[in-house]
């Protein structure tokens, strides 16, 4: 049915969308410098804020996806 097989190495975080999500997820926290729980939390929801649907599916197509 047209279906193609590939064989990745075990682990591969350039094909794996949730490794460069964290990589910019983390980041964002970093740059907001919060150093308490509450602060932290902050910052990662408004880091979340900064990911748009259309950058999350580039995120997927990226690694190979069909989006």
């Amino acid at each position: 049915v047209g279906a193609k097989l590939f064989f990745l190495p075990k682990y591969s975080p350039d094909l794996n969308p949730i490794e460069q999500v964290f990589a910019k997820l983390k980041h964002l926290v970093r740059k907001a410098a919060a150093r308490t729980v509450d602060a932290v939390c902050a910052a990662i929801g408004h880091a979340l804020d900064a990911f748009t649907s259309e950058e999350c599916a580039n995120y997927l197509k990226n690694s190979g996806y069909r989006t």
